[in-house]
Parts: structure tokens; C-alpha cells; sequence
């Protein structure tokens, strides 16, 4: 209904049926699919590619063969089955209504047919005898039937029953759509250098598929956590390198070199036509010396940075923030180290705007709150404005930045160390909680610290590496600071080493985070290119000199060496951890 409202009933194609299981424990009738509906914008410009799959050979169907001397036997009868025999299939011949010279009796092999009363043959009686000429007629019982070669045409159409298993057989999450179902309807709708739009983006597999078949795309989401799994999965992906049409210009909208089939039909083989060329979309000539990765993208984000509104909306928001601190608390990954919040009263202060108090090994302790916009990001200057009121009450042991999105300037230089008598940190709150019907949830983690890595920088004449060295995060059962091992907590990290103050750009990226052999499968598939018989076809086809230890280092806790361009020059470290969340790190080279 919603979507007959936005897109007309007058274009909707097609339901389409997709099978996701094989089986079901269902108390009841199993249910084995799902749907998938199928809109135009409008119907007349549609843009379709008829996809087809190979066409296996049925035996039922086609069970009949014609010896060398014309006798047409069953192909079970055959104690040996020859190449050279063709399997085909006795097809009608009559269509579901006549007139004209289409319903005359024809004669074949001195006996004669005439089509059912209310029926006509499928051709002229002039083209039966055409057929009769090109051997394609056969005679079953009492019919006169059409010798339909399975060779005729070795694929069959995909329609709208998609009864093979396409669903993802391993599922990380319970919405995930398996990457060929994506493929399926992006070949059957789109050309490379369209653009395609994936408003829940998820873990990315619409990014990954429309990234493989050269199409740009926009993916929107509002979860850190799952935009992060895109990034890094899209940052690790490779893919088959496809010819194009125009091998020169690389202009990708003309199209991949795709693979053909000839398809003959009752009306090529009347008018002695060459066989129909249907297109395979799914099926592309590749170039197997080249590797291609992933191309430049973006992350890009709508929201503005506002002071936070007094209206009630926010007021029911604030209330919300409270209710679930009580009922969830901090956490910072770790079971056993959640701080439960008792007490909880809201401020009148411009820039702390609630305490509370959290139980500790030592007692009971104080936190203040500062609590980000709800669109946009906590600035630095809040940051410190909220540092700054906390210090004047003196009985703070603890300050929590409560925030959906941090600025890129708050870095560990601001909130890297004790401030007297509290520790300072960020907390990053889920994006559930903008939801209004939020319930309270203990095991929701819905409010989650940012540890601060531990970044060394070694320099070395005019240039710097750039380390990671661990982790540290606030324990607030223990009330200190705890460094953690670096795999459990950083899933990997970026440099941007001439950071301007607004934009980060990634100049290197490695991976850091949870087992090393998540990695093997992608560099297995490079690492044939540090071989020594490899390197100079490598070379060529890539035109760049390959570093052999490049590839290992891509899994690593310390930096390419940067040279130093400028005095004061400004470096960024992006760390983004297991969970999501996303630290970054401003450093001055003097």
C-alpha cells in the first residue's frame, strides 16, 4: 500500500518470490520465502535486462533423439549416448486461437493434421512446410509436434520465482541480504555508471556489489557500528577486473565486454535468420592480470552543528538519556566494568547538565554530565567549557561527555589526563535513543566510552612514524585508567598526514583488530603478487613498482614512514574500534 501510494499502482512489475530456507521447524505451515516488490518510477522508461541462467539438461523433457537412419527414440533406450545426438523435446505447435492460413489442415509424411477446432497452428501452413524442409517436425501419437533442440537455446529465463537458493547460508545479522540476490537486481535494473541508492545500508553488501559491477552508489545509515562494517569491508574487498568496450578511454558507461549465447527460435529457423544473440549480464569477459580494489568514496553526514534545543521534544529526550543511564549505565566493552548511575538529577547549568553518583571499589563517587546536541556534535569548545564548570565545584570524580557524534578537533590532547580530582570522558550514545518509543533496556549498550589510544611518534631526520602502542580506557569499578590490548579493542585506523583541521583524509590504513586470520583470505589473494615470477608482469600491468612487504604490512600497529613537508605540520589518527566508534587523534610534528 505505502508504496503503491509513492510510486502509482500503475507502476508497480512484480512481486517477486524469493526462497530463503530449504526447510523450516515451524509448528505450522513452513514458510520458506520472502518477497521482494518491484516498482518503476515509470513504467515506460523502465529499464530492464532480461537475466538468464544455464539451462541443465532435463531428461524428461527433452528424452528424444533421431538416429542416424531418422528413427526418433526415447534417450533411456540408449545403451550408449553419442555426442553427436542432439536431446530435444516435442513442443505444441498449436497456438491458443487461429485464423487465416493458419488453420487449413497440413500434411506430413502422407497423413494429415488439422489444428483443434478453435485453434490454429503457431505458422502459416507455407512455414510448416519450411519446418518440414529443416527436419523440425516430429510426429508424437496422433500430434504433429516442433523439435525444440536443447541446444536451440542452453539457458532459461529468470522470472519471478527465484527458487534457487540465493539466500546467505552464514548470517552475521539477522536482516542480511545474501550478495547475490543484490547482484540479481542490480544487473536486471541498472548499467555500469548508474547510480544506485540503498537508503539501509547495513553491513554494505549493496556498496560492495554495485562497487564490483561498476556502478556508483549512495548508502545511507544511521548506526556508527554498521557504517564502520561497510567502510572496513569495502576497504579490505577485491574484485575481478572486467574488459570494457572502451578499452582506451575507460569510459565504464559504455560497458563491460559481457558473454553471449545464440538463440535459435521457430522464426529464425523459417526465415533461415542467424540465431537471436541474447546478452548475459551476469556473465563478463575478465582480464586476469589485473586486480581491481575499491574506489574513492566518501562518508558525508546531514547533521548541522546545533546548541541543543529547549523544546520538549529534547526535554523528552533528556528524560530518556536519564531513565536508561539508570537502568543500563557506562559500559566500555567489558562485562564486569559497567558504571550503574544512581541519583540522576538534571542541572540548570549552561554546560553541565545532570549529575548522578556510580558505585566504586572505594564507595560511592560523583559524575557531572554534559550532554551533546541532539543533532550534531559536541564541539571542543563545549568540551572544554563543561572541563572548566567541573573544576570549579571541586566535588566531581568524574566527567562524562554524553554524545551522538564528537567533533574531529576533540582530540586525547583534550581530555588526556585527569583534571585534579575527575577523570574526563567521552561516552558515545546509541542512536536508539532518538527513537520515541524507546524502552528501558539493561543489556542494551546504549552508552558506550571512547578509550584513548596510546600514540607514539618517532621521528626520525625529516620523517615520522606514526604507532600504535595500546589502548586505554577508563575502568570506572577500579576509578583509573586501564590500558588494553590493541586487537581486542582497535578494529583498525587511518592517518591523514596533512590534516587541515575540517577534513580527513585518509592517506593510510591498517587493520589491527580482532584475529589476524580474518585477513588471510584477502591476502592470499594478493600475495601471489610478491612472488619474484610474478613482479614483472605485475609491473607492467599495474605500471607502479610493487614493495614486497607492503601487502604484510597491512595488518600493523606502526605507519609507513611520512616525510615532513612543513614546519607545525598537522597530522590526524583515526582510530575506529570493535564496536563502532570512531577516536581521533591530532598531532603536531614540530
Amino acid at each position: 500500500c505505502i508504496m503503491d501510494e509513492v510510486f502509482g499502482r500503475e507502476n508497480f512489475i512484480a512481486t517477486i518470490i524469493l526462497k530463503t530456507r530449504s526447510n523450516s521447524r515451524h509448528k505450522r505451515l513452513s514458510i520458506l520465502n520472502d518477497y521482494i516488490i518491484f516498482y518503476a518510477k515509470e513504467t515506460k522508461h523502465l529499464k530492464y535486462h532480461q537475466l538468464y541462467h544455464e539451462k541443465e539438461l532435463d531428461l524428461e523433457r527433452f528424452h528424444w533423439v533421431e538416429l542416424d537412419n531418422g528413427e526418433v527414440v526415447n534417450i533411456g533406450q540408449l545403451d550408449h549416448i553419442d555426442k553427436s545426438l542432439r536431446p530435444f523435446a516435442s513442443e505444441k505447435i498449436q497456438s491458443y486461437s487461429g485464423a487465416g492460413n493458419t488453420i487449413h489442415p497440413f500434411e506430413y509424411k502422407g497423413k494429415i493434421f488439422k489444428p483443434s477446432p478453435s485453434r490454429g497452428w503457431r505458422c502459416s501452413v507455407g512455414n510448416l512446410k519450411k519446418l518440414e524442409q529443416k527436419n523440425r517436425l516430429v510426429i508424437r501419437g496422433n500430434s504433429l509436434r516442433y523439435k525444440y533442440y536443447f541446444d536451440d537455446f542452453p539457458a532459461n529465463q529468470i522470472n519471478n520465482l527465484w527458487v534457487d537458493q540465493l539466500s546467505e547460508p552464514k548470517k552475521s545479522y539477522v536482516v542480511q541480504t545474501a550478495t547475490t540476490v543484490i547482484q540479481r537486481c542490480l544487473l536486471m535494473t541498472t548499467d555500469p555508471g548508474d547510480l544506485v541508492l540503498d537508503p539501509t545500508c547495513g553491513s554494505g553488501t549493496t556498496a560492495e556489489v554495485a562497487e564490483q559491477w561498476g556502478r556508483r552508489w549512495i548508502c545511507i545509515d544511521t548506526s556508527r557500528i554498521a557504517l564502520n562494517i561497510a567502510k572496513k569491508r569495502l576497504m579490505t574487498a577485491l574484485f575481478p577486473y572486467y574488459k570494457l568496450h572502451d578499452e582506451k578511454g575507460h569510459d565504464i558507461r559504455q560497458g563491460f565486454i559481457y558473454k553471449k549465447c545464440p538463440h535459435t527460435t521457430m522464426r529464425t529457423v523459417i526465415y533461415d535468420e542467424p540465431p537471436i544473440i541474447e546478452i548475459l549480464y551476469d556473465k563478463v569477459q575478465e582480464d586476469k592480470n589485473k586486480l581491481r580494489i575499491t574506489g574513492p568514496f566518501t562518508l558525508e553526514t546531514l547533521k548541522k552543528n546545533l546548541d541543543p534545543p529547549t523544546n520538549a521534544k529534547t526535554e523528552q529526550l533528556i528524560q530518556r538519556i536519564f531513565e536508561q543511564l539508570k537502568a543500563a549505565g557506562v559500559k566500555n566493552g567489558l562485562k564486569h566494568e559497567k558504571a550503574l548511575l544512581t541519583e540522576l538529577k538534571p542541572l540548570s547549568g549552561p554546560h553541565l547538565h545532570a549529575e548522578g553518583f556510580y558505585n566504586t571499589s572505594q564507595g560511592k563517587k560523583k559524575a557531572y554530565f554534559h550532554i551533546g546536541p541532539q543533532f550534531g556534535s559536541v564541539s571542543k569548545r563545549a568540551v572544554n567549557a563543561a572541563r572548566r564548570e567541573c573544576v570549579q565545584l571541586y566535588d566531581a570524580n568524574w566527567l562524562i561527555i554524553l554524545s551522538f557524534s564528537f567533533e574531529n578537533k576533540i582530540s586525547n590532547e583534550t581530555v588526556k589526563t585527569r583534571y585534579g580530582h575527575f577523570e574526563l570522558t567521552k561516552v558515545c550514545m546509541h542512536d536508539d535513543l532518538l527513537q520515541e518509543d524507546f524502552k528501558e533496556d539493561k543489556r542494551a549498550a546504549s552508552f558506550i566510552t571512547i578509550g584513548e589510544p596510546n600514540i607514539q611518534v618517532h621521528k626520525k631526520n625529516n620523517t615520522v612514524q606514526i604507532e600504535i602502542c595500546g589502548f586505554n580506557i577508563y575502568n570506572p569499578i577500579k576509578d583509573k585508567m586501564e590500558a588494553r590490548n590493541i586487537n581486542e579493542n582497535i578494529a583498525y585506523w587511518m592517518i591523514d598526514d596533512d590534516y587541515d583541521g575540517q577534513h580527513f583524509v585518509v592517506k593510510q590504513v591498517f587493520f589491527c583488530g580482532g584475529n589476524k586470520k580474518e585477513f588471510q583470505k584477502w591476502q592470499k589473494a594478493l600475495s601471489h603478487f610478491a612472488k619474484k615470477k610474478e613482479r614483472k608482469k605485475v609491473h607492467k600491468t599495474l605500471k607502479i613498482a610493487i614493495d614486497e612487504t607492503a601487502f604484510a604490512r597491512v595488518y600493523h600497529h606502526l605507519s609507513h614512514p611520512i616525510t615532513i613537508q612543513s614546519p607545525k605540520q598537522k597530522m590526524a589518527v583515526k582510530t575506529i574500534s570493535q564496536l563502532g566508534e570512531e577516536n581521533t587523534t591530532i598531532i603536531e610534528v614540530v
